[in-house]
Protein backbone atom coordinates (compact mmCIF):
# COMPACT_ATOMS: atom_id res chain seq x y z
CA UNK A 1 0.00 0.00 0.00
CA UNK A 2 1.44 3.44 -1.05
CA UNK A 3 0.83 5.92 1.82
CA UNK A 4 1.09 9.96 1.09
CA UNK A 5 3.09 12.07 3.96
CA UNK A 6 -0.54 13.09 6.31
CA UNK A 7 -0.58 16.64 7.10
CA UNK A 8 0.35 15.99 11.01
CA UNK A 9 1.08 19.32 11.73
CA UNK A 10 -1.42 20.62 14.33
CA UNK A 11 -0.93 17.35 16.16
CA UNK A 12 2.88 17.72 16.54
CA UNK A 13 2.58 21.73 16.93
CA UNK A 14 -0.52 21.21 19.71
CA UNK A 15 -0.66 18.54 20.93
CA UNK A 16 1.24 17.52 24.11
CA UNK A 17 4.41 14.69 23.48
CA UNK A 18 2.39 12.48 25.72
CA UNK A 19 0.72 10.78 22.60
CA UNK A 20 1.58 7.31 21.78
CA UNK A 21 -0.78 5.30 19.75
CA UNK A 22 -0.46 8.16 16.58
CA UNK A 23 3.40 7.64 16.51
CA UNK A 24 2.73 4.16 15.80
CA UNK A 25 0.18 4.75 13.25
CA UNK A 26 1.22 8.32 11.35
CA UNK A 27 -1.88 8.93 9.29
CA UNK A 28 -5.05 10.69 10.00
CA UNK A 29 -7.88 8.41 10.36
CA UNK A 30 -11.51 9.72 9.09
CA UNK A 31 -14.22 7.26 9.51
CA UNK A 32 -14.42 3.43 10.88
CA UNK A 33 -16.60 0.77 10.22
CA UNK A 34 -16.36 -3.13 11.57
CA UNK A 35 -13.26 -3.97 11.56
CA UNK A 36 -11.78 -1.43 8.99
CA UNK A 37 -10.70 2.27 9.64
CA UNK A 38 -10.01 4.53 6.31
CA UNK A 39 -7.22 7.49 6.59
CA UNK A 40 -8.29 10.66 4.62
CA UNK A 41 -6.63 9.67 1.73
CA UNK A 42 -8.74 6.91 1.47
CA UNK A 43 -6.75 4.15 2.85
CA UNK A 44 -7.88 1.03 4.11
CA UNK A 45 -6.91 -0.57 7.28
CA UNK A 46 -8.08 -3.84 9.04
CA UNK A 47 -7.99 -3.47 12.39
CA UNK A 48 -6.44 -6.08 15.10
CA UNK A 49 -6.37 -3.24 17.96
CA UNK A 50 -10.47 -2.45 18.45
CA UNK A 51 -9.76 0.59 20.25
CA UNK A 52 -7.22 -1.20 22.93
CA UNK A 53 -10.65 -3.92 23.75
CA UNK A 54 -12.70 -1.12 23.66
CA UNK A 55 -14.38 -1.95 20.51
CA UNK A 56 -15.44 -5.96 20.86
CA UNK A 57 -18.30 -5.42 18.37
CA UNK A 58 -16.55 -3.48 16.00
CA UNK A 59 -16.25 0.04 14.96
CA UNK A 60 -20.34 1.76 14.37
CA UNK A 61 -21.66 -1.03 15.37
CA UNK A 62 -25.19 -0.42 12.93
CA UNK A 63 -27.43 -2.23 15.71
CA UNK A 64 -25.71 -0.17 18.48
CA UNK A 65 -25.69 3.38 16.52
CA UNK A 66 -28.77 2.98 15.28
CA UNK A 67 -29.90 2.65 19.38
CA UNK A 68 -27.88 5.49 20.06
CA UNK A 69 -29.32 7.82 16.98
CA UNK A 70 -32.95 6.62 18.10
CA UNK A 71 -32.46 7.95 21.90
CA UNK A 72 -30.68 11.27 20.71
CA UNK A 73 -33.01 12.10 18.43
CA UNK A 74 -36.00 12.08 20.87
CA UNK A 75 -33.48 14.33 22.79
CA UNK A 76 -32.58 11.54 25.71
CA UNK A 77 -30.95 12.55 28.93
CA UNK A 78 -27.57 12.85 27.75
CA UNK A 79 -25.41 13.63 31.17
CA UNK A 80 -27.26 12.48 34.28
CA UNK A 81 -24.77 12.47 37.12
CA UNK A 82 -26.22 9.31 39.17
CA UNK A 83 -29.85 10.64 38.31
CA UNK A 84 -32.09 7.67 37.57
CA UNK A 85 -33.08 7.81 34.13
CA UNK A 86 -35.00 5.13 31.34
CA UNK A 87 -31.71 4.68 29.79
CA UNK A 88 -29.61 3.36 32.72
CA UNK A 89 -32.71 1.36 33.54
CA UNK A 90 -32.52 -0.50 30.33
CA UNK A 91 -28.98 -1.25 30.77
CA UNK A 92 -29.11 -2.27 34.92
CA UNK A 93 -32.01 -4.55 33.70
CA UNK A 94 -30.28 -6.14 30.97
CA UNK A 95 -27.11 -6.86 32.88
CA UNK A 96 -28.95 -8.61 35.10
CA UNK A 97 -31.14 -10.58 33.35
CA UNK A 98 -28.56 -11.28 30.62
CA UNK A 99 -25.29 -11.23 32.70
CA UNK A 100 -25.52 -11.66 36.36
CA UNK A 101 -28.41 -13.95 36.77
CA UNK A 102 -27.48 -16.60 34.19
CA UNK A 103 -24.34 -16.58 36.01
CA UNK A 104 -25.89 -16.68 39.47
CA UNK A 105 -23.54 -13.70 40.35
CA UNK A 106 -24.73 -11.53 43.52
CA UNK A 107 -23.25 -8.26 42.65
CA UNK A 108 -24.45 -4.93 43.14
CA UNK A 109 -23.51 -2.46 40.69
CA UNK A 110 -21.06 0.76 40.98
CA UNK A 111 -20.83 3.55 38.23
CA UNK A 112 -17.34 5.10 39.17
CA UNK A 113 -16.36 7.68 36.80
CA UNK A 114 -16.39 6.67 32.74
CA UNK A 115 -12.91 4.89 32.77
CA UNK A 116 -11.05 1.82 33.53
CA UNK A 117 -8.99 3.19 36.00
CA UNK A 118 -11.62 5.16 37.61
CA UNK A 119 -13.50 1.53 38.38
CA UNK A 120 -10.02 0.63 39.75
CA UNK A 121 -9.88 3.25 42.19
CA UNK A 122 -13.29 2.69 43.60
CA UNK A 123 -12.59 -1.03 44.09
CA UNK A 124 -9.22 -0.35 45.78
CA UNK A 125 -10.67 2.52 48.31
CA UNK A 126 -14.00 -0.29 48.80
CA UNK A 127 -11.26 -3.26 49.58
CA UNK A 128 -9.79 -0.47 51.83
CA UNK A 129 -12.91 0.50 54.06
CA UNK A 130 -14.22 -2.97 54.19
CA UNK A 131 -11.34 -4.56 55.67
CA UNK A 132 -9.65 -1.22 57.47
CA UNK A 133 -6.20 -2.10 55.95
CA UNK A 134 -4.16 -0.35 53.98
CA UNK A 135 -2.15 -2.99 51.80
CA UNK A 136 -3.16 -4.29 48.73
CA UNK A 137 -1.07 -6.97 46.55
CA UNK A 138 -0.33 -7.01 42.54
CA UNK A 139 1.30 -9.34 40.01
CA UNK A 140 4.20 -8.80 38.48
CA UNK A 141 3.83 -7.15 34.92
CA UNK A 142 0.15 -6.55 35.96
CA UNK A 143 -1.33 -2.80 34.80
CA UNK A 144 -4.61 -1.62 36.55
CA UNK A 145 -4.61 2.35 35.28
CA UNK A 146 -2.39 5.21 35.27
CA UNK A 147 -4.31 7.09 38.24
CA UNK A 148 -1.89 7.25 41.03
CA UNK A 149 -3.79 4.22 43.39
CA UNK A 150 -4.14 2.39 39.91
CA UNK A 151 -0.47 2.69 39.23
CA UNK A 152 0.51 1.65 42.68
CA UNK A 153 -0.70 -1.71 41.89
CA UNK A 154 0.68 -1.61 38.12
CA UNK A 155 4.15 -3.24 37.62
CA UNK A 156 5.67 -1.48 34.47
CA UNK A 157 8.72 0.43 35.61
CA UNK A 158 8.25 3.22 32.65
CA UNK A 159 4.19 3.54 33.69
CA UNK A 160 4.96 4.17 37.59
CA UNK A 161 7.53 6.10 36.56
CA UNK A 162 5.32 8.70 35.64
CA UNK A 163 3.72 9.45 38.85
CA UNK A 164 6.27 11.98 39.86
CA UNK A 165 6.16 10.63 43.78
CA UNK A 166 6.13 7.29 45.59
CA UNK A 167 3.51 5.07 44.94
CA UNK A 168 2.75 3.34 48.24
CA UNK A 169 0.78 0.68 49.90
CA UNK A 170 1.03 -2.10 46.88
CA UNK A 171 2.93 -5.02 47.28
CA UNK A 172 3.89 -7.01 44.14
CA UNK A 173 3.93 -11.26 43.89
CA UNK A 174 4.38 -13.24 41.50
CA UNK A 175 1.83 -14.02 38.44
CA UNK A 176 1.98 -17.22 36.91
CA UNK A 177 4.39 -18.96 36.07
CA UNK A 178 7.08 -16.05 36.84
CA UNK A 179 9.66 -18.44 37.74
CA UNK A 180 8.62 -20.72 34.89
CA UNK A 181 7.53 -23.36 36.76
CA UNK A 182 10.14 -23.89 38.98
CA UNK A 183 8.82 -22.52 42.18
CA UNK A 184 5.08 -23.72 44.14
CA UNK A 185 2.27 -21.29 43.51
CA UNK A 186 2.08 -18.76 45.82
CA UNK A 187 5.00 -20.15 47.92
CA UNK A 188 6.52 -17.09 49.05
CA UNK A 189 3.24 -14.79 49.28
CA UNK A 190 1.94 -17.54 51.43
CA UNK A 191 4.97 -17.82 53.82
CA UNK A 192 5.36 -13.72 53.65
CA UNK A 193 1.31 -13.77 55.21
CA UNK A 194 2.38 -16.32 57.87
CA UNK A 195 5.57 -15.11 59.02
CA UNK A 196 5.22 -12.35 61.80
CA UNK A 197 8.78 -11.52 60.73
CA UNK A 198 8.34 -10.91 56.81
CA UNK A 199 7.55 -6.93 57.43
CA UNK A 200 4.22 -7.57 54.59
CA UNK A 201 1.52 -5.80 56.17
CA UNK A 202 -1.73 -7.66 56.19
CA UNK A 203 -3.26 -6.83 52.33
CA UNK A 204 -6.84 -5.47 52.39
CA UNK A 205 -7.21 -7.58 48.82
CA UNK A 206 -5.52 -9.30 45.82
CA UNK A 207 -6.09 -7.24 42.27
CA UNK A 208 -5.30 -9.77 39.27
CA UNK A 209 -6.34 -9.90 36.27
CA UNK A 210 -6.96 -13.43 34.50
CA UNK A 211 -4.97 -12.26 31.17
CA UNK A 212 -2.27 -9.69 31.09
CA UNK A 213 -2.89 -7.35 28.46
CA UNK A 214 -0.51 -4.42 28.56
CA UNK A 215 1.79 -7.14 30.44
CA UNK A 216 2.76 -8.88 27.65
CA UNK A 217 -0.67 -12.03 27.48
CA UNK A 218 0.64 -13.79 30.06
CA UNK A 219 -2.57 -16.25 30.28
CA UNK A 220 -2.99 -17.64 34.20
CA UNK A 221 -3.90 -20.90 34.30
CA UNK A 222 -6.99 -21.94 36.04
CA UNK A 223 -6.08 -24.11 38.69
CA UNK A 224 -3.85 -21.15 39.67
CA UNK A 225 -7.11 -18.62 39.64
CA UNK A 226 -8.67 -21.06 41.88
CA UNK A 227 -5.40 -20.94 44.27
CA UNK A 228 -5.64 -17.86 44.35
CA UNK A 229 -9.57 -17.37 45.25
CA UNK A 230 -8.76 -19.93 48.45
CA UNK A 231 -5.75 -18.41 49.65
CA UNK A 232 -7.13 -14.92 49.50
CA UNK A 233 -10.65 -16.40 51.04
CA UNK A 234 -8.32 -18.29 53.95
CA UNK A 235 -6.24 -15.35 54.53
CA UNK A 236 -9.11 -13.02 54.92
CA UNK A 237 -8.17 -10.91 51.75
CA UNK A 238 -10.86 -9.39 49.09
CA UNK A 239 -10.24 -10.73 45.80
CA UNK A 240 -10.54 -8.48 42.89
CA UNK A 241 -10.74 -9.45 38.98
CA UNK A 242 -9.89 -6.62 36.48
CA UNK A 243 -11.33 -7.57 34.10
CA UNK A 244 -11.50 -4.18 32.34
CA UNK A 245 -9.55 -5.44 28.84
CA UNK A 246 -10.42 -8.98 29.32
CA UNK A 247 -14.03 -8.53 30.38
CA UNK A 248 -17.23 -8.40 28.43
CA UNK A 249 -16.40 -11.41 26.09
CA UNK A 250 -12.89 -11.07 24.93
CA UNK A 251 -12.06 -14.70 26.59
CA UNK A 252 -14.87 -16.04 25.14
CA UNK A 253 -17.09 -16.27 28.46
CA UNK A 254 -18.32 -12.92 29.24
CA UNK A 255 -16.12 -12.55 32.56
CA UNK A 256 -12.65 -14.09 31.87
CA UNK A 257 -13.02 -15.60 35.19
CA UNK A 258 -16.05 -17.98 34.77
CA UNK A 259 -13.70 -20.79 33.06
CA UNK A 260 -12.12 -21.05 36.99
CA UNK A 261 -14.85 -21.30 38.27
CA UNK A 262 -14.47 -18.80 41.00
CA UNK A 263 -16.83 -15.84 42.15
CA UNK A 264 -14.56 -12.65 43.04
CA UNK A 265 -14.77 -10.27 45.75
CA UNK A 266 -15.17 -7.71 43.42
CA UNK A 267 -14.53 -6.95 40.16
CA UNK A 268 -14.03 -4.02 37.66
CA UNK A 269 -15.09 -4.19 33.85
CA UNK A 270 -14.70 -0.70 31.22
CA UNK A 271 -13.43 -0.74 28.09
CA UNK A 272 -16.12 -2.85 25.92
CA UNK A 273 -19.02 -2.62 28.41
CA UNK A 274 -20.93 0.48 26.36
CA UNK A 275 -19.75 -1.68 23.18
CA UNK A 276 -19.75 1.43 20.91
CA UNK A 277 -16.35 2.71 22.24
CA UNK A 278 -17.98 5.22 24.63
CA UNK A 279 -16.47 6.07 27.53
CA UNK A 280 -17.85 3.57 30.88
CA UNK A 281 -17.09 1.55 33.58
CA UNK A 282 -18.06 -0.78 36.13
CA UNK A 283 -17.33 -1.49 39.73
CA UNK A 284 -19.02 -4.92 40.43
CA UNK A 285 -19.26 -6.57 44.12
CA UNK A 286 -20.78 -8.60 46.70
CA UNK A 287 -23.62 -6.98 48.64
CA UNK A 288 -22.16 -7.76 51.80
CA UNK A 289 -19.43 -5.02 51.02
CA UNK A 290 -21.64 -2.21 49.88
CA UNK A 291 -20.94 -0.43 52.71
CA UNK A 292 -20.72 3.43 50.94
CA UNK A 293 -22.07 6.79 52.55
CA UNK A 294 -24.14 7.82 49.84
CA UNK A 295 -21.22 10.21 47.66
CA UNK A 296 -18.72 9.02 49.63
CA UNK A 297 -17.64 8.04 45.93
CA UNK A 298 -18.53 9.64 42.80
CA UNK A 299 -17.91 10.96 39.59
CA UNK A 300 -19.40 14.34 37.14
CA UNK A 301 -19.63 11.59 33.96
CA UNK A 302 -20.80 8.56 36.15
CA UNK A 303 -23.98 8.74 34.47
CA UNK A 304 -23.33 8.52 30.50
CA UNK A 305 -26.61 7.98 29.20
CA UNK A 306 -25.76 7.16 25.84
CA UNK A 307 -23.33 4.97 26.50
CA UNK A 308 -26.37 3.31 28.84
CA UNK A 309 -28.50 2.90 25.36
CA UNK A 310 -25.45 1.09 23.41
CA UNK A 311 -24.72 -0.94 26.32
CA UNK A 312 -27.87 -2.53 26.55
CA UNK A 313 -28.28 -2.67 23.20
CA UNK A 314 -25.01 -4.73 22.99
CA UNK A 315 -26.30 -7.27 25.82
CA UNK A 316 -29.41 -7.46 24.29
CA UNK A 317 -28.00 -8.38 20.83
CA UNK A 318 -24.80 -10.20 21.47
CA UNK A 319 -25.70 -12.13 24.78
CA UNK A 320 -29.57 -12.83 25.20
CA UNK A 321 -28.91 -15.96 23.09
CA UNK A 322 -27.01 -17.90 25.56
CA UNK A 323 -23.28 -19.51 24.89
CA UNK A 324 -23.68 -18.85 20.96
CA UNK A 325 -20.89 -15.26 21.10
CA UNK A 326 -18.52 -17.18 23.47
CA UNK A 327 -18.75 -20.67 21.05
CA UNK A 328 -18.17 -17.69 17.96
CA UNK A 329 -15.11 -16.35 19.72
CA UNK A 330 -13.80 -19.92 20.62
CA UNK A 331 -13.81 -20.72 16.80
CA UNK A 332 -12.08 -17.38 15.82
CA UNK A 333 -9.54 -18.03 18.54
CA UNK A 334 -8.81 -21.34 17.10
CA UNK A 335 -8.19 -19.96 13.97
CA UNK A 336 -5.74 -17.07 15.15
CA UNK A 337 -3.95 -20.10 17.23
CA UNK A 338 -3.31 -22.27 13.83
CA UNK A 339 -1.73 -19.57 12.09
CA UNK A 340 0.19 -18.34 14.95
CA UNK A 341 1.34 -22.29 15.01
CA UNK A 342 2.26 -21.54 11.40
CA UNK A 343 3.61 -18.86 11.69
CA UNK A 344 6.06 -20.30 14.47
CA UNK A 345 6.89 -23.30 12.32
CA UNK A 346 8.04 -21.15 9.67
CA UNK A 347 10.67 -18.47 11.95
CA UNK A 348 11.29 -21.40 14.62
CA UNK A 349 14.56 -19.79 15.57
CA UNK A 350 12.74 -16.33 15.94
CA UNK A 351 9.39 -16.77 17.52
CA UNK A 352 9.98 -17.32 21.52
CA UNK A 353 6.52 -18.13 22.49
CA UNK A 354 2.81 -17.50 21.44
CA UNK A 355 -0.10 -17.27 23.87
CA UNK A 356 -3.46 -16.18 24.61
CA UNK A 357 -7.00 -17.05 25.09
CA UNK A 358 -10.11 -16.74 23.23
CA UNK A 359 -9.43 -13.86 20.80
CA UNK A 360 -6.21 -12.00 22.73
CA UNK A 361 -3.54 -13.32 21.26
CA UNK A 362 0.31 -12.40 21.66
CA UNK A 363 3.26 -13.46 20.04
CA UNK A 364 6.82 -13.15 21.71
CA UNK A 365 10.20 -13.02 19.55
CA UNK A 366 13.59 -13.63 21.31
CA UNK A 367 14.85 -10.46 19.66
CA UNK A 368 12.90 -8.13 22.05
CA UNK A 369 12.89 -4.75 19.47
CA UNK A 370 11.11 -7.52 16.40
CA UNK A 371 7.73 -7.03 17.72
CA UNK A 372 8.22 -2.94 17.10
CA UNK A 373 9.39 -3.84 13.58
CA UNK A 374 6.69 -6.44 13.09
CA UNK A 375 4.17 -4.12 14.23
CA UNK A 376 5.74 -0.93 11.49
CA UNK A 377 5.45 -3.29 8.50
CA UNK A 378 1.79 -4.41 9.38
CA UNK A 379 0.80 -0.52 9.35
CA UNK A 380 2.68 -0.25 6.07
CA UNK A 381 0.65 -3.52 4.75
CA UNK A 382 -2.85 -1.91 5.77
CA UNK A 383 -3.16 -3.89 9.04
CA UNK A 384 -2.95 -2.66 12.71
CA UNK A 385 -1.42 -4.65 15.78
CA UNK A 386 0.23 -2.82 18.88
CA UNK A 387 2.89 -4.02 21.04
CA UNK A 388 3.01 -5.33 24.78
CA UNK A 389 4.87 -6.18 27.38
CA UNK A 390 7.51 -4.39 29.74
CA UNK A 391 9.87 -4.33 26.34
CA UNK A 392 6.97 -4.14 23.66
CA UNK A 393 8.82 -7.35 23.22
CA UNK A 394 5.35 -9.05 22.07
CA UNK A 395 2.83 -8.66 19.17
CA UNK A 396 -0.63 -8.25 20.57
CA UNK A 397 -3.77 -9.54 18.24
CA UNK A 398 -6.97 -7.61 19.65
CA UNK A 399 -9.36 -7.81 16.93
CA UNK A 400 -13.61 -7.26 17.48
CA UNK A 401 -15.31 -10.14 18.40
CA UNK A 402 -17.27 -9.64 15.33
CA UNK A 403 -14.67 -9.96 13.02
CA UNK A 404 -15.57 -12.26 10.04
CA UNK A 405 -13.29 -15.59 9.47
CA UNK A 406 -11.90 -14.29 6.27
CA UNK A 407 -11.24 -10.58 7.78
CA UNK A 408 -9.48 -12.47 10.22
CA UNK A 409 -7.76 -14.82 7.92
CA UNK A 410 -6.76 -11.72 5.80
CA UNK A 411 -5.03 -9.89 9.02
CA UNK A 412 -3.32 -13.17 9.98
CA UNK A 413 -1.65 -13.47 6.36
CA UNK A 414 -0.47 -9.80 6.37
CA UNK A 415 0.73 -10.53 9.90
CA UNK A 416 3.18 -13.72 8.74
CA UNK A 417 4.34 -11.39 5.89
CA UNK A 418 4.99 -8.66 8.07
CA UNK A 419 7.10 -11.04 10.20
CA UNK A 420 8.79 -12.76 7.18
CA UNK A 421 9.92 -8.81 6.00
CA UNK A 422 11.47 -8.22 8.97
CA UNK A 423 13.47 -11.33 9.77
Amino acid sequence: MTITQPDLSVFETLESEVRSYCRSWPTVFDRAQGSRMYDEDGHEYLDFFAGAGSLNYGHNNPVLKRALIDYLERDGVTHGLDMSTTAKRSFLESFQNLVLRPRDLPYKVMFPGPTGTNAVESALKLARKVKGRESIVSFTNAFHGMSLGSLAVTGNAFKRAGAGIPLVHGTPMPFDNYFDGQVPDFLWFERLLEDQGSGLNKPAAVIVESVQGEGGINVARVEWLRALAELCERQDMLLIVDDIQMGCGRTGAFFSFEEAGIVPDIVTVSKSISGYGLPMSLCLFKPELDIWEPGEHNGTFRGNNPAFVTAAAALQTYWSDGPAMEKQTRTRGEQVEQALISITEENLADVKEYRGRGLVWGMEFHDKERAGRVAHRAFELGLLIETSGPESEVVKLLPALTITPDELDEGLRTLARAVRETA
